[in-house]
């Protein structure tokens, strides 16, 4: 005299079951970044006695959006510069012309990135007194 509800195996109205097929932490999350390899480095590396189900989630959600933004940008910079391919100095680039990745990364070098161009203003030439009147004329 059991009711059916429609549903396959015990625990009525929680998901599919056993039915269905193994699913990764990060296809459940909708990521890209390995949720069950941050979740085995945030254990092994001792960062504190226990680690929540959801830390290594968050983790590589924050880590994902920070490489889809600087890829972006790194991506304009190649653009840009007519290349197809993103080297070092366009993420460089990207990152020192960005104000808030710019304050993140303050203190790392990027290798084979370069500098920013930059000329100081003292070392550019005077403008002579009456050359500003005639650029306006023109």
């Amino acid at each position: 005299m059991s009711t059916s509800t429609g549903k396959s195996g015990g625990k009525a109205g929680r998901g599919k079951g056993k039915s269905g097929k193994a699913q990764s932490r990060s296809s459940r999350a909708g990521l890209q970044f390995p949720v069950g390899r941050i979740s085995r480095f945030l254990r092994k590396g001792r960062y504190a006695a226990r680690v929540g189900a959801g830390a290594p989630v968050y983790l590589c959600a924050v880590m994902e959006y920070l490489t889809a933004e600087i890829l972006e940008l790194a991506g304009n910079a190649a653009r840009d510069n007519k290349r197809t391919r993103i080297i070092p100095r366009h993420i460089q680039l990207a990152v020192r012309n960005d104000d808030e990745l710019n304050k993140l990364l303050a203190g790392i070098t990027i290798s084979a990135g370069g500098v920013l161009p930059n000329i100081h203003g003292v070392l550019l030439p005077k403008k002579k007194p009456g050359q500003e009147g005639k650029e306006g004329e023109k």
